[in-house]
């Protein structure tokens, strides 16, 4: 992460936190979007509202600090199904699902690895291969993280969609 996505990190995160959510990642385009990615802390689902309620308070707060030279456009989002994993927690929250990781540098070899989340333990990302090996990839050489689409990442997304339906 850049000095300048740690400053708008920052910048952004006592207001996400306050209106009850948490920043899961903060990333600009070359095209010169700056999107930031929040979810609520209380694991409801995200709707549209609030991502428009949230960018208009971050459009706000961005526009007092001004971090960014020059024009930009302020993307406010969810993590979406196929969600990226960006901090520790992630691991151990999405255990049992398929995820794709790169590495900075070659781990036992090879930079890019696909397979079940197994967690997270000593800062060691624990994963089942898709030939059966495990391996521990250092979170700290993780570049890129995502969940893969798979049939059993949409049912949990299905039913905890009807969870929150049935809690309103």
């Amino acid at each position: 992460m850049t000095d300048l996505l740690r400053r708008i990190e920052e910048i952004v995160a006592p207001t996400v936190a306050g209106m009850g959510y948490e920043l899961v990642r903060v990333a600009m385009s070359r095209g010169g979007t700056l999107q930031i990615m929040i979810e609520p802390a209380d694991g409801r689902p995200m709707d549209v509202e609030g991502c428009a309620t949230l960018s208009r308070a971050l459009s706000a707060v961005l526009d007092v600090e001004d971090p960014i030279p020059g024009s930009y456009t302020l993307e406010v989002s969810s993590p979406g199904i196929d969600r990226p994993l960006t901090r520790p927690k992630d691991y151990v929250r999405w255990s049992g699902h398929v995820a794709r990781l790169e590495t900075a540098e070659p781990i036992d070899g090879r930079r890019r690895f696909k397979g079940t989340l197994l967690g997270l333990a000593d800062d060691l990302v624990k994963l089942r291969l898709d030939d059966g090996k495990e391996a521990a990839v250092p979170l700290a050489s993780v570049t890129k993280a995502k969940l893969e689409l798979t049939d059993a990442l949409i049912e949990e997304h299905r039913r905890a969609q009807e969870g929150a339906a049935q809690a309103h």
